[in-house]
């Protein structure tokens, strides 16, 4: 196999030395006097011997290289088309090509896989494992822990990077904010004092806006099933419905944290209670409001119980509930880290919230007389 030509093989095409071709490829020519017909020898060299620059030489030669990193916490890249992140993907590659920027996927090697921060994931291992089997366990967590701080830092090939994942492993990502290195993260972010830039979703305001709908529509017997994962968009989810309850003066007891296979008898106990309504949290996995869907196929909807999704769950166009502007995410958060990238300075990290739009469906109606 023939190897790459290399600036020596350009030098001895062109007849000038090897210095002379590294600071015409780079265009560090500034102060030096060459003339253009040397330049120009020089490139139809480069060109004719297909020469394609190392692009960590180059990124040490130079400011930029036009290459973002994209990191996700999963163990593979989603490429489902319908996949909760697949339109996110889509929205960055758009505005990468656009604004003349390639791509550099990393991923994890597994002691995050799941967007836990390490110290979750080390902590999970330990946990009800017998004595005698949890020395080997946990020194693997670690293992594959140190493993991903190492990947996260390989994310300085490129000029900067954008971050996605329900949980931040806040050491390595510290690390990076401390270097100086531009990211962004896709999803609010409040670890690390507030230093993190990020392009998230304002789930506060539209979850508030769902229940107000409810309770327009004359529902005060409103539960709220959520995941029982403390990610950050959980929260805020939360965060709107007791807000909207609040306002309303509804009980704060309605919040109800419940796992997948809980939700058909949580749906029937609730019915049998007077429940006119349930709300449910759509999370990347949508596992949850599939659960709830599911336990409702026998319930006339909105007949006899109103349901609504925070989200907008897969193939149920006609859910009530709201849209999150992924595709916009993406885009957006490329923008905002070309801006980091592209400015010269210390500034404040830049965190921006986007709006989602209210999907009316039909899983929303009165109460029913007899309720």
């Amino acid at each position: 196999m023939a190897r790459a030509p290399r600036q020596a093989d350009i030098a001895a095409a062109a007849g000038v030395s090897q210095t002379t071709v590294s600071l015409i490829l780079s265009g560090n020519t500034d102060g030096m006097r060459l003339s253009e017909s040397t330049r120009q020898r020089v490139l139809k060299a480069a060109e004719k011997l297909g020469y394609v620059p190392d692009p960590v030489a180059t990124r040490l030669a130079s400011a930029r290289n036009h290459m973002i990193g994209v990191y996700t916490f999963a163990s593979a890249f989603p490429t489902d088309v319908d996949g909760f992140y697949y339109p996110i993907l889509v929205g960055i590659e758009e505005e990468a090509a656009a604004l003349g920027q390639d791509l550099v996927l990393f991923t994890g090697t597994g002691g995050l896989e799941a967007g836990l921060d390490d110290k979750t994931a080390i902590r999970r291992t330990a946990d009800g494992k017998a004595a005698i089997r949890r020395t080997a366990d946990d020194k693997a967590a670690i293992r594959r822990t140190a493993d991903d701080k190492a990947a996260i830092r390989r994310t300085r090939i490129a000029d900067g990077c954008l971050f996605f994942g329900r949980h931040v492993p806040e050491e390595p990502i510290d690390w990076l904010l401390g270097s100086g290195f531009p990211l962004v993260y896709i999803g609010r972010r409040d670890e690390l004092d507030g230093r993190i830039p990020f392009v998230g979703v304002d789930y506060v305001a539209a979850s508030a806006a769902v229940v107000d709908r409810l309770v327009s529509a004359g529902h005060r017997e409103i539960r709220y099933l959520r995941s029982v994962d403390d990610a950050l968009s959980s929260s805020d989810r939360e965060r709107g419905v007791l807000a909207a309850a609040k306002s309303a003066r509804l009980s704060e007891r309605l919040v109800v944290r419940a796992a997948d296979s809980e939700v058909g008898g949580l749906v029937e106990r609730w019915r049998e209670e007077g429940v006119t309504a349930v709300v449910v949290e759509e999370t990347d996995t949508g596992t949850l409001s599939a659960a709830l869907l599911e336990a409702v196929k026998g319930v006339r909807v909105p007949g006899e119980l109103s349901v609504a999704v925070l989200g907008q769950p897969k193939d149920h166009p006609e859910v009530s509930g709201f849209e999150v502007p992924r595709r916009e995410l993406g885009r957006r958060a490329v923008r905002v880290l070309v801006d980091q990238i592209t400015s010269s300075g210390a500034r404040r990290p830049e965190q921006v919230l986007l709006d989602c739009t209210p999907i009316t469906g039909s899983t929303i109606g009165p109460v029913a007389p007899s309720a």
